[in-house]
């Protein structure tokens, strides 16, 4: 059983307007994802957030969005490795649909999604599976958790205790909030 968790992903950046993928690079964060985050941080302080730890991904996307979502609260903001993107190793920087142009076979199989597993010099989703069922189980308490797209999905499974190679079946909003907590999910602001 794991702790209350938060859920955010970081806000639009530069890559994903133009439909790039970040994976273990980065980009700015947009004027849509700073106020993403901003929005963010008005649902967690209306959700009540007091004593809860944070735990940032370290990418400068996240951290920003981190920082701007807990301004004016006080609180700490703890990197933590394992809550990085997905590395999509030779595909960093290309364009989504470039690579379904360039490589339909992974494009068309029956989950989409399963296309990261086929990444050149990529990480895999095992492997992400493996470092955030790692953070999952190290957690002692409520936990706001600022990540990514995909690997935000794979830690909600997990922490939903769904196989994470279902991680297709995860929305995965940006300017939102997921609640996660015995067995639920709630996207915050309900109803979203």
């Amino acid at each position: 059983m794991t702790h209350p968790l938060l859920i955010l992903r970081h806000g639009e950046t530069e890559w994903n307007r133009e439909g790039r993928l970040q994976g273990a690079l980065d980009s700015p964060l947009t004027d849509l994802g700073r106020a993403q985050a901003a929005r963010q941080g008005r649902l967690l302080r209306d959700f009540g957030v007091t004593g809860w730890a944070w735990r940032v991904s370290p990418k400068d996307r996240a951290m920003e969005t981190a920082r701007i979502a807990s301004e004016g609260l006080g609180v700490d903001l703890s990197e933590d490795l394992r809550l990085v993107e997905i590395d999509v190793g030779a595909w960093t920087g290309l364009r989504r649909d470039d690579l379904v142009e360039e490589n339909p076979q992974f494009f068309e199989m029956m989950d989409e999604m399963l296309w990261y597993d086929h990444a050149p010099g990529g990480e895999g989703l095992i492997a992400v599976a493996k470092r955030a069922e790692q953070f999952l189980s190290d957690l002692d308490g409520p936990t706001i958790v600022v990540t990514h797209g995909i690997t935000s999905r794979i830690l909600r499974c997990l922490a939903l205790g769904l196989d994470p190679m279902r991680f297709a079946e995860m929305p995965g909003r940006q300017g939102v909030v997921y609640h996660v907590e015995r067995g639920v999910q709630i996207c915050l602001p309900e109803g979203t």
